[in-house]
């Protein structure tokens, strides 16, 4: 394409040259073996950092919580609850964490293998994965930390929780059972649910997994479709290229709000979960393609360590 013979990449001395990907190399065993193990030695740290952040996750969504928050239960006797929206029934969520995890991931990875129908470049392919996730996983990390070392109750904390008051004074393990104002205030130790990952889940509500997610993935999405449609270019755009590029901030929407039906998440943390997935998403994509919003570059692949100049006329 014309900018790109107006753009220069530096490759540092230890760049390893990057590979054609041709019929002969699919044709000829010899040949895929010499790009796969050129593919290794280009994508094996990506896929090493992608790796330890999964695995990282993983083992921190296992630790226990690090903090003990308190919830009234009632007031004065009464029997009144004094926080009706964690009183909420559990009606087990329209969209499973599995599904949320398949949905974000592989419809994107679909829509990237279908473009290079018109793409037709291997390494927008590798790049457009790779970034895709790395942005799930690192939007993962990022939620799993903040709900591990913060946290919240669920709309449905309570009916999960089945507290009864009267196992306060026999354990009281935190020690803050029965505190604050009229001592209405008290902890998980009066919790009856014997199943403790339930209960762990119940506790977890901040910020939302399944937002951060889906917007980490969407939003990826919504970018990689821009760049290769070109609808913020210097011309005016098919209105079909406008509703393609927006549909994927469409489902990570009805994924988010579902959360809502099921009372499975409050409103904020719904919120704070599409804006780590946001954030994410914008800085996974700079970090494999040229740039964000100039539609002059921005579908151009990067390897790592490459550097792109822009001359002056480009400005």
């Amino acid at each position: 394409m014309q900018q790109q013979s107006r753009l220069q990449k530096i490759h540092g001395e230890d760049h390893e040259p990057v590979p054609k990907f041709t019929r002969d190399t699919v044709r000829s065993v010899k040949a895929s073996w010499e790009f796969f193990l050129a593919w290794i030695r280009i994508t094996w740290f990506d896929i090493l950092v992608n790796s330890a952040i999964g695995g990282a996750s993983l083992g921190i969504y296992n630790a226990p919580l690090a903090a003990t928050r308190n919830f009234p239960v009632t007031f004065n006797g009464s029997g009144d609850i004094v926080y009706p929206q964690f009183a909420y029934p559990d009606r087990g969520w329209i969209i499973d964490t599995w599904l949320s995890a398949l949905l974000s991931v592989l419809i994107p990875i679909v829509v990237i293998l279908l473009a290079q129908f018109r793409v037709k470049n291997i390494w927008d392919l590798n790049n457009g994965i790779i970034g895709l996730i790395f942005s799930v996983s690192l939007g993962t990390l990022m939620q799993v930390v903040i709900k591990q070392l913060i946290g919240g109750f669920r709309p449905y904390f309570l009916a999960v929780c089945m507290p009864d008051i009267s196992r306060a004074a026999a354990n009281n393990r935190t020690g803050l059972n029965a505190v604050g104002f009229q001592q209405i205030m008290y902890s998980v130790d009066i919790c009856t649910q014997p199943d403790s990952a339930k209960l762990k889940n119940a506790m977890t509500s901040f910020p939302s997994g399944h937002s951060t997610a889906a917007f980490a993935a969407y939003v990826y999405l919504f970018l990689y479709l821009n760049a290769k449609l070109k609808v913020w270019a210097n011309y005016r755009p098919a209105l079909w290229k406008i509703a393609l590029t927006f549909a994927p901030l469409l489902g990570a929407l009805l994924i988010a709000c579902s959360l809502t039906i099921d009372q499975a998440h409050n409103w904020y943390d719904i919120v704070a979960g599409s804006a780590i997935g946001i954030a994410v998403a914008f800085g996974s994509y700079r970090g494999c393609y040229a740039a964000i919003w100039d539609w002059r570059f921005n579908h151009i692949p990067l390897q790592r360590r490459d550097q792109m100049v822009y001359f002056p006329e480009d400005a």
